[in-house]
């Protein structure tokens, strides 16, 4: 059983480790955008623009949890963006705001997938010290209980045999 808990969560762990990847192109894509973006902004409108243009309120993160083998971690998570008090600005404060957002959005996504790929990991190790465990431990410990216990078996069958032909002697020798 833990054998199979293994190739299930190394599949898992193979999955996480593609889609974190995945994640993590989009995020650095979407971060390098964002950045050139508020290099032409804080140019053009400043940064006393930027600052008034950042939300009062905190971005809302949205974590969908799933699993397998009985192991619970986030599948998914989404960004719900706090309104901007966009107060006039140039084209790019507008463009720098949307490249933003998008790589809040990517990096929450990376980082619930990165979560993931730990605990996957983590519950993996786990498993897999539990059946090295049993393997190297348990099955030799419970192999040599066993043969002390087939050894006293035949030792009894052995006693067993010989008291019974000791007690059959006499009623030979009686006839």
């Amino acid at each position: 059983m833990l054998d199979r808990k293994q190739h299930i969560l190394a599949d898992e762990l193979e999955r996480l480790h593609l889609h974190a990847d995945t994640t993590g192109r989009e995020w650095t894509e979407s971060a390098e955008e964002a950045a050139l973006w508020l290099g032409r902004t804080a140019a053009l409108d400043g940064p006393l623009r930027i600052e008034q243009a950042s939300p009062a309120q905190l971005t809302g993160v949205d974590i969908e949890l799933g699993g397998s083998m009985g192991l619970t971690y986030p599948v998914d998570a989404r960004c719900r963006p706090a309104p901007s008090p966009l107060h006039g600005g140039s084209a790019a404060l507008s463009y720098a705001l949307t490249a933003h957002t998008e790589a809040l959005s990517y990096a929450v996504r990376h980082a619930a997938v990165q979560r993931a790929v730990q605990i996957v990991t983590a519950e993996l190790a786990g498993t897999r010290a539990r059946a090295r465990s049993i393997e190297n431990r348990w099955i030799p410990r419970l192999e040599a209980e066993l043969a002390d216990i087939r050894r006293r078996i035949e030792d009894q069958e052995r006693e067993e045999t010989l008291r019974v032909r000791w007690a059959s002697e006499p009623a030979e020798e009686a006839r």
